[in-house]
């Protein structure tokens, strides 16, 4: 195989922040070295670029049946998409189906994923029936490289999980050494409240955020951590929205417990706002947890600085505004929840570092490098350094873009994020060396990315 090298850029990692060559043979770095002095068949030039490993979204729902529909980005057109938003790698979430085995909800997420996918991709399972024979599934699961298990304190009916169910859970994943990935939302509580504002007759997307309060989050949270605890189990709560689910967080990780979070573009670039737009517009905007009021973007803000949250991932789920999101017309509780945007992670962090919110390295951290090790990826995944794989992202620090449906490459009929004018776009990517994004141009294929089996989570003490 050629040699290519990558010339003239300015190298970014978790780490460093270097003037170098990047020299790529055979799918992977080969030398990270002075300009001049490395050699290859071919050169891209990255003068006046930022050269940056390649994201990697630890939580995406390609897919993924919901409310009596689908998630309208398959594998195909979903990882088409994150690579032209810098993103080289994605971990998805199969689903066990309640009285099945989790075997049976993995296969199906292989057959789904097999041959389509244009970057490399990764599965966690999702745990819906808690079993003696599920538990047994677990341990072999994470022998063979599915070491992380996502488990719901919400959805009542559909994914949910009792304390004693999430208890043997934590307590597998304590002896086998994987990580429980928890939706920490009282769900019992919040259908009470579901019920009681639609028999008011407040039926308008905005109060999907008003049911499902910041309490019940903070709570769920705090009794995920003390469930952990108890299990003597490492605990990663996903897509955290609230100040006070922070705050509960922070105390976990100050009693020096293996505890972490995630939070997500639209908890940090969104707002209730959003949901309260007119004409069912905020429809959009309904996802789980919901979005909050502007003023706890600060503390997810201060979170990411002082590494309370350690990731931010997408939870990249979208539904169609016609014909899927409409499903909840005169009713918020049948709008399918989720939002598209594994497309504008890396460029939506980009811009909260022109912004003053993230140095460049922890743009780096948090995007790449962070949950590249917390599910068991890293060096291969998340870094730029000799041995990793190639999945190296030429990214134009000054190029401004307007984000818009008009021209994303995710298939649903909307933007999130409609209209916001950004600083940075992505460029070339190369996946395992192969460009799959050349000068603007998309010069991959499905079929070029391949399932990886991970490690167990690299931040255990």
């Amino acid at each position: 195989m050629s040699r290519t090298l990558i010339h003239g850029g300015l190298v970014i990692t978790a780490s460093d922040e270097i003037h170098a060559d990047v020299l790529i043979e055979d799918g992977r770095i080969a030398a990270v070295g002075a300009a001049g002095v490395l050699t290859a068949d071919r050169t891209i030039d990255a003068t006046g670029k930022y050269v940056i490993p390649g994201g990697v979204d630890a939580h995406t729902h390609m897919e993924l049946p919901f409310g009596g529909t689908f998630a309208s980005d398959t594998f195909e057109t979903g990882t088409r998409a994150a690579a032209w938003g810098g993103t080289t790698t994605i971990v998805d979430f199969a689903v066990q189906s309640v009285g099945r085995p989790l075997r049976e909800g993995l296969d199906a997420w292989h057959a789904k994923a097999e041959g389509n996918c244009a970057i490399d991709y990764g599965f966690h399972m999702i745990v819906s029936d808690v079993n003696q024979e599920t538990l047994k599934e677990m341990d072999l699961l994470v022998e063979e490289g599915v070491t992380s298990f996502k488990q719901f304190m919400a959805y009542p009916g559909v994914f949910y999980s009792d304390d004693g169910q999430i208890l043997r859970a934590m307590q597998r994943s304590a002896e086998n050494g994987g990580l429980i990935m928890m939706h920490a939302e009282n769900g019992i509580a919040i259908d009470v409240l579901v019920e009681q504002a639609l028999a008011r007759g407040e039926t308008d997307p905005r109060f999907h955020g008003e049911v499902r309060k910041a309490l019940l989050e903070a709570e769920a949270t705090h009794r995920a951590i003390r469930l952990a605890q108890v299990a003597g189990a490492p605990l990663y709560v996903v897509h955290v929205s609230a100040t006070e689910a922070v705050a509960e967080l922070a105390r976990a990780r100050d009693e020096g417990l293996n505890v972490f979070g995630e939070t997500c573009p639209q908890y940090l670039f969104l707002s209730t706002d959003n949901l309260a737009e007119p004409d069912f517009e905020g429809a959009k905007y309904v996802c789980s947890t919901p979005l909050r009021p502007k003023e706890h973007q600060a503390a997810l803000w201060r979170g990411l600085r002082t590494n309370d949250l350690q990731v931010v991932s997408t939870d990249h789920c979208p539904f169609c505004f016609t014909g899927q999101k409409e499903l909840g017309r005169g009713d918020f509780s049948k709008i399918p929840n989720g939002l598209p945007g594994v497309e504008n992670r890396m460029d939506l962090l980009h811009q909260a570092v022109v912004d003053g919110h993230i140095s460049r390295r922890r743009w780096i951290e948090i995007a790449c490098a962070t949950p590249a090790r917390m599910f068991g990826l890293y060096p291969k995944k998340g870094t730029i350094a000799p041995g990793a794989d190639a999945d190296v992202v030429i990214y134009d620090p000054g190029a401004e873009q307007v984000i818009s449906a008009e021209t994303h490459h995710m298939n649903v009929d909307y933007s999130a994020y409609e209209g916001k004018r950004i600083i940075g776009r992505v460029e070339t990517v190369l996946s395992r060396g192969v460009p799959v994004i050349t000068e603007r141009e998309y010069t991959g294929r499905a079929g070029h990315g391949v399932y990886t089996p991970r490690s167990t989570c690299q931040y255990l003490n």
